[in-house]
């Protein structure tokens, strides 16, 4: 059955990918942005699509009409990437807080479910490898990090009221590292990192020793992922999306440095406050549930990354990123 969706976050790198693949199935799709990080680039090829229509707002501010009401909400508006989100924290939690509290009374008014993407960050530095859903996470609410990781938490919290209180039918996601083209060469997140300094011959910078550890999710997979919860009938949430293939900082610098065919020395620099050392998702529940497999493994979605930031780095532009 076709939906009318409403894709917060539109414009980001995730977001763009999730209305690609809801047009390809042949949904109607708002996306709606403030490009904060989003850029209208990652939308361009669908200017045109008569099912496809972008809208400039900011989620602090409560929704307007959009033309009628939705049958699915995605609230994917967030900046993702550390140097995004600590550039205004206090927007950032802003964003997190009022932006999923505005989706939800858009859900709740329209009837409609509501998707909310969270993140693995909600784990914090985990003591608990790999991570499970059921695992509350060790999280210092002080530090840098914290307006997007609290942030997160307590949108986590809005979706779980609206549902005991209002019946509102809720999906939560908690997104692990996710990389693939649309990312911004300049976020700061380690593969964009990587490949662009790998294209330019420049040092890749590793933090620390290299030894802390990371999975890394095709976006494509992601956004199966989000669908297979989006249109699961009783499957609430949270639920861990990712890969849980495991990789040092080290082995991921390598990998890029063969594909690219770069000579790039590896530098080191201090370890950034309060970054895991170890993240890895248990999958138990999306496979067993969702029936979820990823499908790109990371030196194939790392090859079309890098092809994508071949044609892109020389023309700088911002995206939102996942966790």
């Amino acid at each position: 059955m076709t939906k009318r969706a409403l894709v917060t976050g539109g414009a980001g790198f995730v977001g763009s990918h999730l209305c690609d693949r809801l047009l390809e199935l042949g949904h109607e799709v708002v996306a709606l942005d403030n490009f904060y990080t989003g850029t209208r680039d990652n939308l361009t090829h669908l200017r045109s699509h008569a099912r496809f229509s972008l809208v400039e707002q900011d989620v602090i501010e409560p929704l307007p009409a959009l033309g009628g009401r939705f049958d699915w909400v995605f609230n994917l508006a967030c900046p993702a990437s550390p140097p995004h989100y600590q550039r205004d924290p206090i927007f950032t939690t802003k964003t997190s807080f009022l932006g999923t509290l505005h989706g939800l009374e858009r859900a709740s008014a329209d009837g409609a479910r509501f998707f909310q993407a969270s993140t693995s960050e909600v784990y914090g530095d985990p003591e608990v490898h790999p991570q499970p859903e059921t695992y509350r996470g060790s999280v210092n609410t002080l530090g840098p990090r914290a307006c997007y990781d609290e942030g997160k938490r307590v949108a986590e919290s809005l979706c779980m009221d609206f549902h005991r209180t209002r019946g509102l039918e809720v999906r939560i996601v908690r997104i692990f590292n996710t990389y693939g083209p649309r990312m911004d060469p300049n976020d700061g997140r380690v593969v964009s990192n990587f490949i662009v300094q790998a294209l330019r011959g420049e040092p890749l910078t590793v933090y620390g020793e290299g030894k802390q550890t990371r999975s890394f999710c095709f976006v494509s997979d992601l956004i199966d992922g989000f669908l297979l919860l989006m249109q699961h009938p009783d499957t609430t949430g949270p639920v861990n999306i990712g890969n849980d293939g495991e990789f040092t900082m080290l082995e991921l610098a390598e990998l890029v440095r063969e594909l690219t065919g770069s000579r790039s020395p590896i530098v080191h620099r201090p370890l950034p406050a309060d970054d895991p050392t170890q993240r890895r998702p248990d999958l138990t529940v999306a496979r067993e549930r969702l029936g979820f497999r990823h499908r790109v493994p990371l030196r194939e979605g790392l090859a079309r990354t890098i092809e994508y930031f071949a044609r892109h780095t020389s023309e700088p532009q911002r995206s939102e990123a996942s966790a």
